[in-house]
């Protein structure tokens, strides 16, 4: 009995080895950044047409059961291992048991808190970038080689980009990934996640083709309010991605959640402003895809700002990207629910400005910013920046392509065309988002030819 009490002890005091209140904020986080890949879900779902919104649903539910289980097993250890080297983390965290024992998280500096906490906030973004790679192909990439993309994507792409971006080693800076040795300022994720995904969105918009009837056929949101909402879930998820990589609950995560904030709010505007001075219309698509640009380009920079900075950041990345939605009409490649004018582009403005407007003044807030090209920095930061989107954009638009191909000429990528005519739902989940049958009417199961063309019909009168 007494050695029982005195191995109840030691755990106690093992566990009050940690600090209680960052290990909460840190597992908040982590919960608010799952939500944000079903808040992706319903934002790209309600940008499609009827007949495809419970595929766009499920490529991004299908990201939350594959990545989980590879993060697991190997991606955790392929991203923050140390005993690999620059470019990856090598194999000493397989299966997460070395994590287990770990009573805090070393990654350039000691962190009061379990490291099964950090890495399941970590987890969340390596969820959810793939999952944003979906909207470039919507309506027409079959699901079982969606799945089989996901699984080598982040495997031999997510994976070792996160050590380069997110990998500060141990205490000394020994097996840190290679841009963040170098001095990349990426706080959450503009390079790592944003730009990361936007390449590969862009790989597979090529590899896959246009959608029949594209650019001359409009296809129009079916569900406004579902894409308002599925917005207002990732800018509510996106404080625990951005404030969350504080990994405590600090000054630091207040700066990066009140820049967060604004900036989102600037881009929002800066968005509709376009809107209406080019179009005379300010929509609530143009509201809601401003919002997305605003967070994403935060994300790189948002504890490297002051908040005046992040307004201005905010306001420069809405107008750009409502512009940057255009260019796959311009340029002539189908990119569906525009990750590439969205994520891409807003990644990129994100990560150069970190160049521009980066300050030491956030270090009173626990920060480590340095100063950028308008606080007197010279131009050595913006070039860094300028080269890790370069790398991780080349090599992700390179490897998606090649991934993509290689599953297009053996079991093919992209749906028939009878199919794509039909519905992705019904041809690939034998589903339909909506019953249109009338009120009051009895249940029956219609033949699955009925199926199709009702389906059909419905979609020739929306």
């Amino acid at each position: 009995m007494t050695s029982a009490i005195t191995a109840l002890y030691a755990v106690n005091e093992t566990k009050d080895a940690f600090s209680h209140g960052d290990t909460a904020w840190v597992l908040a986080s982590a919960a608010l950044v799952m939500l944000m890949t079903p808040g992706l879900a319903f934002f790209y779902g309600g940008m499609v047409r009827t007949k495809s919104v419970l595929n766009m649903l499920m490529m991004s539910y299908i990201a939350l059961g594959i990545v989980s289980v590879l993060w697991t097993l190997y991606g955790f250890s392929l991203a923050f291992g140390l005993d690999g080297n620059k470019f990856w983390g090598g194999f000493d965290q397989l299966g997460l048991g070395e994590a287990m024992n770990n009573l805090s998280t070393t990654n350039g500096s000691t962190y009061n808190i379990p490291t099964l906490a950090f890495s399941m906030f970590q987890l969340m973004f390596a969820v959810i970038t793939p999952a944003l790679i979906s909207g470039a192909i919507a309506d027409r990439a079959k699901f079982l080689s969606w799945s089989i993309f996901v699984t080598i994507w982040v495997t031999v792409v997510y994976f070792p980009v996160a050590h380069w971006v997110f990998a500060f080693g141990d205490a000394d800076g020994n097996g840190a990934g290679w841009l963040a040795k170098w001095g990349v300022e990426d706080f959450a994720g503009g390079t790592a996640v944003h730009i990361n995904a936007g390449a590969a969105g862009l790989a597979l918009a090529l590899v896959l083709g246009k959608r029949h009837g594209w650019p001359a056929t409009p296809f129009r949101p079916h569900n406004l309010p579902l894409v308002m909402l599925g917005a207002g879930l990732l800018w509510f998820g996106w404080f625990g991605f951005n404030a969350g990589s504080a990994l405590g609950a600090n000054g630091l995560a207040a700066l990066a959640f009140t820049n967060t904030m604004i900036a989102t709010a600037a881009a929002s505007l800066g968005w509709l402003i376009v809107e209406k001075l080019r179009d005379g219309h300010a929509t609530s698509l143009g509201a809601a895809s401003g919002a997305v640009a605003g967070l994403v380009a935060i994300t790189p920079a948002c504890a490297f700002l002051v908040p005046w900075a992040a307004i201005l950041l905010g306001l420069v990345a809405g107008a750009i990207c409502a512009y940057g939605v255009r260019l796959k009409t311009l340029l002539g490649f189908d990119d569906s629910l525009d990750v590439v004018g969205v994520h891409l582009i807003g990644g990129i403005v994100g990560t150069l400005y970190v160049g521009l407007f980066s300050t030491a003044r956030t270090v009173p807030s626990g920060g480590f910013g340095v100063d950028g090209l308008f606080y007197g920095g010279g131009t050595g930061l913006l070039g860094k920046q300028f080269v890790g989107a370069l790398a991780v954009g080349a090599y992700s638009f390179i490897l998606a392509y090649v991934i993509g191909m290689a599953i297009e000429k053996t079991i093919g990528f992209r749906i028939s065309e009878e199919d794509e005519e039909t519905g992705i739902d019904l041809a690939e989940h034998a589903e339909t988002a909506y019953e249109f049958a009338g009120f009051g009417a009895r249940s029956f199961t219609p033949s699955p030819a009925a199926v199709k063309t009702t389906a059909s019909d419905e979609e020739v009168s929306a």
